[in-house]
């Protein structure tokens, strides 16, 4: 277990509790700055980088979604969070569903741009090796032009590149070793497991994790369940759509 980078705002003793934000791979606490924003009126909500992300340490070798839940286990234990509802996207969805199965800490759950399998896991397996051969940089132009669409892409290019540059920077190993982690990453045969009230939230643009997937873990969890789509709008929708993501948020975790 790894204790993680983090930033959090809000009241300690919030009315409406703790929210816990994960990211995708390769991101880092900046994909949250506009939940960061409007969920700290009426919560106290805490982002994370993933092992080997942002600041967080980085810990050589393949990850496990398992041992990425444990890390925010861990750091939530260092900032006296019990009970929390965790959101989640794209690998951090994968982290947030199997919390919301296994942790009775968790109170609801939003899984955003996620799967609970993503490809294949040659895939994933020669992404890591091509991470640890040529490094992040060499893939943040791909990774960008799947987290943003097209029309965002063409009128956004300050944005576009500051989080090209959250890619590029994105230390190797850490990078790789999360590939690792979805490589080996299947919770389709659990979803069932998952209780808890559950949102999910899809790009309509979105050609990895598209509306359909997100459908299906809404329609597969046990809990009380809602599918939102947001059109236009791709794999990060936190940035690309703000507003509309802010309003779900606190519709469904409570301002």
């Amino acid at each position: 277990m790894t204790v993680l980078h983090h930033v959090t705002y809000g009241k300690t003793n919030a009315d409406n509790g703790t929210v816990v934000l994960l990211g995708s791979i390769g991101s880092t606490t900046d994909m949250w700055l506009p939940q960061l924003d409007a969920l700290s009126r009426d919560h106290r909500v805490i982002a994370l980088d993933h092992r080997g992300h942002g600041s967080s340490p980085v810990v050589p070798g393949p990850a496990t979604i398992e041992a990425l839940a444990a890390d925010v286990l861990e750091t939530l234990d260092t900032l006296h969070v019990e009970d929390f509802a965790v959101v989640g996207l794209s690998l951090g969805g994968a982290v947030a569903q199997y919390l919301a199965a296994t942790s009775p800490r968790v109170t609801r759950a939003v899984f955003m741009c996620t799967s609970p399998k993503f490809g294949t896991r040659e895939s994933w397996i020669e992404r890591a090796a091509a991470t640890r051969s040529t490094g992040t940089g060499a893939l943040a132009d791909a990774v960008i032009g799947r987290w943003f669409s097209p029309g965002f892409l063409e009128s956004r290019p300050a944005t576009t590149n500051h989080y090209r540059t959250m890619v590029a920077s994105c230390d190797d190993e850490g990078y790789a070793s999360c590939c690792e982690a979805l490589a080996n990453w299947d919770f389709q045969d659990r979803l069932a497991e998952i209780s808890v009230p559950v949102l999910t939230i899809a790009g309509g643009d979105d050609p990895s994790t598209p509306p359909e997937t997100l459908q299906g873990i809404a329609d597969a969890v046990s809990g009380e369940a809602r599918a939102e789509v947001l059109s236009p709008g791709a794999h990060v929708p936190t940035v690309e759509r703000p507003a509309e993501v802010n309003a779900l948020l606190q519709e469904f975790l409570g301002a």
